[in-house]
């Protein structure tokens, strides 16, 4: 069980990249960003090639990076100069990479790199993923406490009344969306050298489960603050594998249930709140009913 549970802290940590770019968009700028899929395979397909080339692992993975920050602009040029509605620009350039990342890999469905060194040779997995998520969170909270990263969580929350202030918003959307997918990338070059092989196919589903997180995260841990945030969805990564984890060994669930399994959860995580504040709005709907018929005033009324 303690082996299963640190695999699964190991996993949680290495999707907690890409929960963390998925949680720029959809929470911060309120983008339906489903280039995840796409990008999350772009900066596998890059790391795995470079290194079965014999580069090095590290520069493999800054290209992976990089790949992914220009799979992001490419959207939000789509969105902001093409005009394109922001989900179908997603859309969109998922399908088109789909035959990049082929190009990427040499038109090969999959490429193997179990024999050669990645960044995790000679490393502690856990150890190591823990310091990177750790300094990754940390600068993405710096930025956004910058000005840009205001901005850029403004033009989120009001993007008419950011625009009256003179601010770009489609810069701030383009800049948000690189970022998101930069991450997404760099997940996808981890998850590559941490299983020994990239495949063409390996981020069907990946927005689902970045969802997955960041609705966990902040069902459990809250999100009131950038920092609260970003942690909540670094932890909700780690429950969701876990939860994941402990749903296989249930004797009639295999391992080609694991798509279902994500989609009950993220089911769950957003009907049970909406259900509670339902409920309690119809609770205090119902008491101030009552005081009213009872003739009291109610609480919090003129007097």
């Amino acid at each position: 069980m303690l082996n299963i549970i640190t695999k699964s802290v190991e996993l949680g940590l290495l999707f907690a990249l890409m929960a963390l770019g998925v949680y720029i968009t959809f929470r911060i700028l309120d983008f339906p960003d489903l280039t995840v899929d796409g990008s999350f395979t772009t900066g596998g397909a890059i790391a795995a090639v470079m290194i079965s080339g014999g580069s090095s692992p590290w520069l493999a993975t800054i290209c992976a990076f990089l790949g992914g920050l220009a799979a992001g602009a490419c959207t939000g040029l789509l969105h902001t100069k093409g005009k394109i509605n922001g989900l179908l620009s997603g859309i969109l350039m998922m399908i088109a990479l789909y035959s990049i990342n082929l190009r990427i890999m040499g038109k090969k469905p999959n490429i193997a790199i179990l024999n050669m060194d990645t960044i995790f040779t000679g490393a502690n997995l856990l150890v190591m993923m823990i310091i990177v998520v750790v300094v990754v969170k940390l600068l993405l909270d710096l930025f956004l406490r910058t000005n840009l990263g205001l901005a850029l969580r403004a033009t989120g929350d009001n993007e008419r009344m950011i625009r009256s202030f003179g601010a770009n918003t489609d810069t701030t959307k383009i800049i948000g969306l690189s970022l998101s997918n930069g991450l997404v990338a760099l997940s996808g070059a981890f998850i590559v050298q941490q299983s020994g092989f990239g495949d063409v196919t390996m981020g069907v589903g990946m927005i689902v489960v970045g969802l997955a997180s960041v609705i966990i995260g902040e069902a459990i841990f809250g999100a009131k603050t950038v920092f609260r945030a970003t942690l909540a969805v670094i932890l909700g990564s780690v429950v969701y594998r876990i939860v994941i984890a402990l749903a296989l060994r249930v004797e009639w669930l295999d391992a080609s249930d694991v798509k279902l399994i994500t989609a009950l959860i993220v089911i769950i995580a957003l009907v049970v709140p909406a259900v509670r504040r339902s409920a309690k709005q119809k609770s205090q709907a119902r008491k101030r009913t009552a005081e009213l018929l009872s003739g009291a005033e109610p609480k919090g009324g003129a007097r």
